[in-house]
């Protein structure tokens, strides 16, 4: 068993996240357990990977290799407010660029580096998908839109002051901490956590332009309910005549099955492939035997010995059926179901 920093919280959340999920599928509760262990330690340390691969029975490189590919996974010490810039295409043309130089240079770091106090990461994005609001920057996530390079720098300076910000859109601000556990599939308990974000009016400007000319689809009415019934298929339109005389090609999808299995095996007349209509190919020597072949597999695995950390490359199923068994012994003994029933009530 790996000794870890997390607590007994962290280790019944474990169980709690991981019950959700079929006991023959519990690895897919990685990504919320990774959420998790940021959620304590504010970024997925090695520690980290070896809390989900102990609890899911996966070798560490099977975590690491999730955690490393989504960006939402720091996998250093990340500070409260990662603040990101978008310096893409749009965003760059309206200032983001500055924006983030701006930053950079009052805050003395770069790219996914931390200020000395551990309040903000910076980062540059390359996209954040709202280039009608450029340019814009977020905290942890949450959007500032149309932002210069003064109130860009007013805006950090807030947070470390120890404020929050509003957001341009979106609830109120919280850490990077308070983010990953609401990921992990936990309520965020502060007051006023949960607010109806607003569209901003860039969004809005083709409904405007709509209302505002009397724009609308033709024959349809906003007050007609959505029947679950499936309507009938629709009768295919004929193709009105050109007045051409060429002859009508056929579509490739009107090609006949045999046509299009014949070119999909042998694409070129040239190139030979076994399992093509009429064709031979020359064997050289005799096939192995399979005794043979099995003799040779068991050599290969006897030259390979397992990975540093012990564990085989596949699955535990003894760690996922342990972690099963408790999280069933914690519902029925009523620490699931109040949970469940805290969920419930709000």
């Amino acid at each position: 068993m790996t000794t870890t920093v997390f607590t007994d919280e962290t280790r019944a959340r474990a169980r709690e996240i991981i019950a959700r999920y079929p006991a023959d599928r519990s690895r897919s509760a990685l990504l919320p357990l990774l959420h998790l262990v940021q959620s304590e330690e504010g970024y997925v340390s090695p520690a980290g990977v070896a809390f989900c691969a102990e609890v899911l029975g996966l070798n560490k490189a099977q975590v690491g290799a999730v955690a490393s590919f989504y960006t939402m996974y720091k996998r250093r010490p990340t500070g409260d407010w990662l603040v990101s810039v978008c310096t893409n295409t749009m965003c760059n043309v309206l200032g983001g660029q500055e924006v983030y130089d701006t930053l950079a240079e009052h805050l003395g770091v770069g790219h996914d580096e931390t200020t000395g106090d551990g309040k903000i990461t910076l980062e540059h994005a390359e996209c954040l998908a709202a280039c009608d609001y450029g340019p814009v920057m977020t905290v942890n996530y949450d959007f500032f839109d149309g932002v210069d390079p003064q109130s860009a720098v007013g805006l950090v300076d807030e947070l470390r002051a120890g404020g929050r910000p509003t957001p341009s859109r979106g609830a109120r601000l919280c850490t990077l901490k308070e983010m990953s556990i609401q990921l992990a599939g936990f309520a965020d308990e502060r007051e006023g956590a949960v607010a109806d974000g607003v569209p901003g009016e860039p969004s809005l400007r083709g409904l405007r332009l709509a209302q505002q000319h009397g724009i609308s689809v033709p024959g349809y009415d906003p007050n007609t309910p959505i029947r679950g019934d499936k309507p009938a298929p629709a009768t295919p339109a004929k193709a009105a005549p050109t007045g051409s005389t060429a002859p009508d090609v056929p579509a490739p999808d009107r090609k006949s099955p045999q046509v299009r299995t014949a070119e999909t095996r042998q694409p070129d007349a040239k190139t030979a492939v076994p399992d093509a209509p009429g064709t031979k190919l020359p064997v050289d020597g005799v096939p192995p035997a399979p005794r043979d072949a099995q003799a040779a597999e068991a050599a290969g695995v006897t030259a390979n010995p397992p990975a540093g950390d012990a564990k085989p490359a596949g699955d535990d199923a003894e760690a996922q059926e342990r972690n099963l068994r408790e999280a069933e012994s914690t519902g029925r003994s009523g620490g699931q179901g109040s949970a469940n029933d805290k969920g419930a009530q709000k």
